[in-house]
């Protein structure tokens, strides 16, 4: 997928999704010799997968804190 694909299907901006590309957290290719990035589906339906991980441990562990409270 294009990043600008990518971005649509976040829901964010192209910024946004180069972001994630430089920081290492959305694997993504270079093609070609003008440097063209493109995301495997795969690859942004596993990123995807461990935001929800990422959003349901950190809700978990609110709650488990305001449990004790």
């Amino acid at each position: 997928m294009r990043l600008e694909d990518v971005a649509d299907e976040l829901n964010v901006n192209l910024p946004q999704v180069r972001s994630l590309v430089r920081s290492g957290d959305l694997p993504a290719i270079k093609i070609g010799g003008r440097g063209v990035w493109r995301v495997e589906r795969s690859e942004l339906e596993a990123y995807i997968q461990r935001q929800y991980t990422v959003a349901r441990e950190s809700t978990e562990a609110g709650t488990a804190e305001n449990e004790e409270k």
